[in-house]
């Protein structure tokens, strides 16, 4: 999967509650680029929340819909011009998912944050979450997917900034990489 030179794919990752959607939609704002969460992308494609489509399809399913809905967005042909994009806390988790982004060249940023503040997050935004209904497997669920954040090119930590102060850092990050790939 190619792109064209000046187009540019910017995915936020990292755990449940890390502020990848309200990050996001600052960020694309700042930089003048389209914003999609891709749980929102499957939402749309599949006419069921994610709620409803792990109750009634499995994680799995699931897995299989977000995979579809990812490389999706990585085709310049589909989804034009530059992105910034949300993944759902499990997509960078997958191996073909990670492959799929680096192959694309997409810049991915981790959003870190402790996970007692994680957890506090999800406890206040009220998002209906299927997998944060057990604080045990909550917290398991952060220890299975550590390893695999760690592959992300850039990492911010998001712990007492709001998703302004945020997007400002990732937008230095992406004006970085820019200038770099424009000379190369």
């Amino acid at each position: 999967m190619t792109r064209a030179v000046s187009t540019w794919r910017v995915f936020l990752i990292g755990f449940m509650g890390a502020g990848k959607t309200t990050t996001g939609k600052a960020l694309a704002h700042r930089l003048g680029w389209k914003f999609y969460d891709l749980d929102d992308v499957i939402e749309d494609r599949e006419g069921k929340s994610v709620a409803q489509i792990f109750a009634s399809s499995g994680e799995a399913a699931f897995r299989r819909m977000e995979s579809a809905a990812l490389r999706t967005l990585l085709q310049d042909v589909v989804t034009p011009g530059n992105l910034i994009v949300a993944l759902g806390g499990g997509t960078f988790v997958q191996p073909e998912n990670r492959d799929a982004l680096e192959q694309a060249d997409a810049i991915t940023v981790l959003l870190e944050a402790p996970l007692n503040e994680l957890r506090r997050r999800c406890e206040l935004d009220g998002k209906k979450r299927p997998l944060a209904q057990q604080a045990e497997k909550f917290d398991r669920l952060f220890e299975e997917r550590s390893a695999a954040y760690e592959h992300a090119r850039f990492k911010v930590d998001t712990l007492g900034k709001d998703a302004n102060e945020i997007a400002v850092e990732i937008e230095q990050l992406v004006k970085a990489v820019l200038k770099v790939e424009v000379r190369k």
